[in-house]
């Protein structure tokens, strides 16, 4: 016969409060009897719990997973008004993306040159895969790296609870002036490869917006401790959600 546990020894086993066992109790999560006033457990419910923890453990450092899902994780109408008004504030371009590249915000502060070529479906996909790559990047710290378009580019994780969650992006500006036959023959590719008027982009290339070393360092602190402010926004939600959820469970346990 199984053999039953109390709700401390339960407790002592997954490493969580009484209320978390009656909210896994409540969703079906974890098996149990009612034996008079006592809830009591079976073993096997229990270490069935325990190996479904094990198997859904965070990914190894640099390993990167994108949870199933972001949207719920980041409070993304509580991010976007933050992005937009610190995006504009710094002067670069920013979205928050997965760790698959989506975009889960809307980009902020973006320059025409870019909406002229987000608002293609092939210059959308394309600057998605740019963001997928540079998610793939292992750095911890963000790194300027150049997308699609020519422009340089970097990202800070959002880091929920020790599992990279999401990234945030900025970019849209050069940290070296361009080559202007060079910069000018890659907007004609560019042009052609979306179905764009080349003259058209070109007039809405910022390739002036070059940033100073100076610059390119403060971008990438601000760009680091907005990403953990979003984490924190996250957790901070993420735990108001919890401790409604535990008010609801001990209102409707027996």
């Amino acid at each position: 016969m199984d053999e039953l546990l109390t709700t401390k020894q339960v407790q002592a086993h997954l490493q969580v409060d009484r209320t978390t066992i009656y909210r896994m109790l409540k969703d079906g999560r974890l098996k149990g009897v009612k034996i008079g006033q006592h809830w009591r457990f079976p073993r096997s419910s229990v270490e069935a719990m325990l190996t479904e923890t094990e198997l859904a453990a965070p990914p190894a450092q640099g390993q990167l997973e994108t949870p199933v899902l972001s949207r719920d994780v980041l409070p993304i109408h509580c991010l976007q008004p933050v992005q937009d008004v610190s995006a504009e504030t710094v002067e670069v371009g920013a979205v928050t993306t997965d760790n698959d590249g989506q975009p889960l915000t809307e980009i902020s502060n973006s320059c025409r040159f870019c909406n002229l070529i987000l608002g293609t479906k092939s210059g959308r996909q394309a600057c998605i895969t740019s963001w997928r790559t540079l998610a793939q990047q292992p750095d911890a710290q963000p790194q300027f790296f150049t997308c699609h378009a020519g422009f340089q580019y970097a990202r800070a994780r959002i880091e929920v609870n020790g599992v990279s969650s999401a990234m945030l992006v900025a970019g849209q500006f050069f940290t070296t002036a361009p080559d202007p036959a060079a910069r000018e023959a890659h907007i004609q590719q560019l042009a052609k490869r979306h179905g764009l008027s080349a003259e058209e982009l070109s007039a809405a290339d910022p390739r002036h917006n070059v940033l100073s070393k100076s610059k390119q360092a403060k971008i990438a602190t601000w760009l680091k401790k907005l990403a953990d402010t979003f984490a924190i926004i996250s957790l901070e939600r993420a735990d108001m959600l919890n401790r409604l959820q535990q008010i609801a469970t001990l209102s409707s346990i027996e």
